[in-house]
């Protein structure tokens, strides 16, 4: 016993010791580091816990960034693809005819809606989706390495679809709050949820229809995800590597890696983002059941009663929203991994 309490009192010594011989450098540290600002940041930025997290600070501010630019058009996509559903022969919008109908309304604002649940998205999602991607491909490129080999196509797809569909299920209930607040505004008023925020949809949603209700959908935005990562992040760091022994500036080569990237992501990903919206807009009818059982009833209902075209609608749009976004990402992605190597 006398033992055990011996080693323990010099356990609580070493502590002591090691605490005051830390308080004791602090001045010293801190000196340096007013002397040298420069140099303090960058030991700062190289410590093992910085060069960890990096990768996802920098993916989680290049994507909030991003969909501070792009939201109206993200409204608008949304708008377009739950317009006649159920109906095949429904009505036509087009994204000037959405965005003519907001403005006439007098609600210029609701280009903006579900900005807050936007940005938290991005704040988990895209943190999540870059920075699984880049230390997916920093492990892959050290294997190589000592492989003698480089990391090719088939790898970076993997990466890609790994990264996004962790990041997909993280991210879920963000994108529910998201979807809801959008479409809000298509109910007649007396329906209308009216969300206050972000947080408030996540709130009331839990509330009304239990947690599990955040993961609606969750599904095909987890193979949604995965397709436009395989089509956004594979086909960028596949075509800078092509890229890289051009003519081009590095400036440049960013700039035809992402717009190349963004329509292989939009291409591949549309069809899952089309029935993610449905399937997190849902809301029991009066009879108590849901439209779509689930992602493959989803499919297969608008399908059969609204066509295969359906799926495509507003592509122009999607891409319009996609294309700018994965590049203003990838490249404020980039420029932050440049300045804080």
């Amino acid at each position: 016993m006398s033992s055990a309490v011996e080693a323990a009192k010099r356990k609580t010594e070493a502590a002591v010791t090691t605490a005051k011989d830390v308080a004791a450098d602090a001045p010293a540290v801190l000196q340096k580091a007013k002397e040298n600002p420069k140099q303090a940041t960058q030991d700062f930025l190289h410590s093992p816990l910085m060069r960890t997290a990096l990768p996802f600070l920098n993916g989680g501010a290049a994507g909030m960034v991003a969909t501070t630019v792009i939201q109206p058009v993200d409204m608008i996509k949304v708008r377009l693809q739950l317009a006649g559903e159920g109906v095949k022969t429904g009505p036509k919008p087009t994204p000037l005819s959405v965005t003519r109908e907001v403005i006439a309304a007098g609600r210029v604002l609701d280009l903006y809606t579900g900005l807050s649940a936007g940005l938290l998205r991005q704040a988990v999602y895209t943190t999540a989706r870059m920075g699984f991607f880049e230390t997916f491909m920093k492990s892959l490129t050290a294997r190589a390495e000592r492989n003698g080999t480089k990391v090719g196509f088939a790898e970076r797809a993997g990466a890609g679809l790994t990264a996004g569909g962790l990041a997909a299920m993280i991210g879920n209930p963000a994108d529910l709050a998201l979807i809801r607040m959008q479409s809000d505004g298509l109910k007649p008023a007396a329906q209308r949820a009216n969300y206050k925020s972000v947080v408030d949809a996540l709130a009331r949603i839990t509330r009304s229809e239990g947690i599990g209700a955040l993961w609606n959908g969750a599904y095909p935005t987890v193979v949604r995800a995965m397709a436009l990562n395989f089509g956004q992040l594979a086909f960028f760091s596949e075509a800078k590597s092509q890229l890289k022994d051009t003519s081009l500036s590095p400036r440049a080569q960013t700039l035809t890696a992402s717009a190349a990237a963004g329509f292989f992501a939009s291409f591949f990903s549309l069809p899952f983002d089309f029935v993610k919206t449905r399937l997190q807009k849902q809301q029991k009818g009066a009879d108590g059941r849901l439209p779509y059982r689930g992602m493959v009833d989803c499919f297969q209902k608008v399908m059969r009663e609204e066509g295969p075209l359906r799926f495509y609608r507003g592509f122009l749009t999607y891409y319009t929203r996609i294309a700018p976004h994965a590049m203003v990402t990838l490249i404020v992605a980039d420029y932050l991994g440049f300045i804080t190597k």
